[in-house]
């Protein structure tokens, strides 16, 4: 997941679903996707969370109820959610939110392995 280049599919379209605690955002190559805000707190690409090295990544648990308060433009490249755990050190490129969406499944089923090997919950 490396930096934007030309070829770097641009948002036309992002909103917050509160209700369903769900962040929808549409490419400008006809791609969209509907990120659960448990997902996007969990996969933060911030050293908090992924560390400073492979295997160092911190697994969060019981982000099951997260929201995003709010969601903060970062240039003309990234975004930055705040989430009501009081995380907002995560700042999500346009190229990082688009790997995220074509990886979800995996990566989500990735989360859940982990999680059930360390004997954690989602729950908070």
């Amino acid at each position: 997941m490396t930096g934007l280049d030309s070829t770097t599919p641009r948002p036309t379209e992002i909103k917050l679903h509160q209700a369903s605690r769900v962040l929808e955002i549409a490419f400008d190559n006809g791609r969209s996707f509907r990120f659960p805000y448990e997902f996007l707190r969990v996969y933060s690409p911030s050293a908090e969370v992924r560390g400073h090295g492979p295997g160092q990544e911190v697994l969060q648990i019981g982000k099951r109820d997260v929201t995003i308060s709010t969601v903060e433009a970062v240039g003309h490249y990234a975004l930055r959610p705040s989430f009501s755990d009081g995380h907002d050190t995560g700042i999500y490129s346009w190229d990082y939110l688009y790997a995220l969406g074509e990886e979800q499944d995996a990566l989500w089923q990735r989360y859940l392995d982990r999680m059930a090997k360390a004997g954690a919950s989602r729950e908070g």
